[in-house]
């Protein structure tokens, strides 16, 4: 397998003939293209996660209040989906090429692999967060087991390190024997997930005695707001940065036989990003008022799931970490493979397996999601910018569209300053002076967007053999 194979089309898919490693240096024929119902699952099941577990009480954590969760998340989700239809939808139902395959022809092929490794550690990084919240789950079996708080940063002892060795062990096995099956039982889960979640939250409102929501998730007078209403609005805009702007869902996108197919990417966001993430916060708001535990500590997910449903709950966060981690595991493996390709693809998803293990004994990733997302998103959706740049503004300014392709070239120097340059001074402003990392993926975008048109004036590569996919 080449670079171009880590495609989430592959992944998600694979299981439809057409959806599988086909066309990958080509652009997708028409006969070959899905209609509308092969992305409204795809999403949903994506988009109704492990995580979810972490992220609402997360927001409960931080002092979140409850204009930002109900009316914050509904504007940044929605904000979301616009930018999967008229960014990512466009640009995939007009060019049909893969994300790995349409950077290629602009940055050329060894930039690709550094995308590559990049994208690798960070998907290991947050399929270590999965592992981390499905080992939540073994917790109510083993009542003597220390489990993770939110302040969590370090393995909590030897059960631990033990839960995560094993549930990451049978992951990585599953990932390397392949991904079919174990994508058809994701797609197949999602519907029971969320139902799960649902009922987590009418349990805790008829605990409470109440359904005035607005007055539940207010959060007690005195607690500190660590996240405003623009913090949820740009959290729930940018946690999928990659995906949209980052163009990483070009490459499921391509078969689609309208941009339109971008707005299925709000079955993820209105039922995983905005019902499951108020449901999983009511079940800290119900520890918090009723067991009063310290919100800024909060509970592990297994042990609030198990109380609310019991053992369906506990298969729920197993589950819902095992359909998530299963395709990071594969995609950082097919990464990996892509910066090294003597490694066998066998090889390559064990060493992801190992690496996302070992990160899941650490609860810091899971607990500290609010701000990973935001520096995954800071790092991977400004490359985005220059596949935006050159599909729609590169005649407009007079730069070489597609100059890897067309200029023979395998590093463009060009693409490397305009995206390290904007995500270096990103990542400063976060850890020097703590700018929320999800303000930091759209200025990044815009800025590498900015410098790639002024590179491309400054510095145009001369073409030598043109190919037959540049208009």
């Amino acid at each position: 397998m080449n670079a171009t194979q880590v495609d989430r089309t592959e992944l998600e898919i694979s299981s439809q003939s057409d959806f599988g490693s086909e066309y990958e240096r080509e652009p997708i024929p028409e006969h070959a293209c899905k209609g509308p119902s092969s992305f409204w699952g795809m999403y949903a099941g994506e988009h109704t996660a492990g995580t979810e577990f972490m992220i609402g009480p997360l927001f409960v954590a931080w002092g979140a209040s409850a204009s930002s969760l109900l009316l914050g998340l509904l504007i940044g989700n929605l904000l979301a989906v616009l930018t999967w239809r008229f960014l990512t939808a466009e640009i995939a139902t007009q060019r049909r090429l893969t994300l790995y395959y349409q950077l290629e022809r602009i940055a050329g092929r060894k930039l690709v692999i550094l995308y590559n490794l990049a994208n690798g550690l960070l998907f290991c990084m947050l399929g270590g967060a999965m592992i981390t919240v499905s080992a939540t789950a073994v917790g109510p079996f083993f009542p003597s087991m220390d489990m993770p708080t939110f302040e969590s940063r370090f393995p909590t002892g030897a059960g631990w390190i033990l839960a995560c060795t094993l549930i990451g062990l049978a992951m990585t096995i599953v990932a390397a024997k392949g991904y079919d099956w174990v994508a058809r039982i994701g797609h197949y889960s999602a519907p029971w997930m969320l139902l799960v979640f649902v009922a987590c939250a009418l349990v805790t409102l008829g605990r409470l005695d109440s359904v005035d929501l607005w007055e539940l998730l207010s959060p007690p007078e005195g607690t500190p707001e660590k996240i405003s209403f623009l913090g949820v609005v740009c959290f729930s805009w940018f946690c999928n940065a990659a995906m949209h702007l980052g163009m990483s869902d070009l490459s499921v996108l391509r078969f689609a036989k309208s941009h339109n197919a971008g707005y299925a990417s709000a079955a993820g966001m209105f039922l995983g990003h905005y019902i499951a993430w108020i449901c999983a916060a009511l079940l800290l708001v119900y520890w918090v008022r009723v067991h009063g535990v310290d919100p800024a500590k909060g509970k592990d997910p297994g042990t609030m799931v198990n109380d609310a449903v019991g053992a369906a709950g506990l298969i729920c966060v197993i589950v819902a970490g095992w359909t998530t981690a299963n395709p990071t595991i594969y995609r950082a493996g097919l990464a990996f493979q892509g910066v090294m390709p003597t490694l066998s693809r066998l090889s390559s998803t064990l060493i992801a397996g190992a690496i996302c293990t070992f990160a899941g004994m650490f609860p810091a990733f899971a607990m500290n999601l609010l701000d990973f997302v935001g520096i995954y998103g800071t790092i991977l959706a400004p490359i985005g910018a220059v596949i935006i740049v050159d599909h729609f503004l590169a005649k407009r300014f007079g730069i070489a569209r597609e100059p890897a392709a067309n200029g023979a070239l395998s590093f463009n120097i060009n693409v490397l300053l305009a995206w390290l340059i904007p995500v270096a001074i990103a990542l400063f402003l976060h850890r020097q002076y703590g700018v929320f990392a999800s303000y930091l993926p759209l200025p990044a975008t815009i800025l590498c967007g900015l410098l790639y048109i002024v590179l491309g004036k400054w510095r145009t590569p001369a073409f030598q053999n043109p190919t037959p996919f540049s208009k």
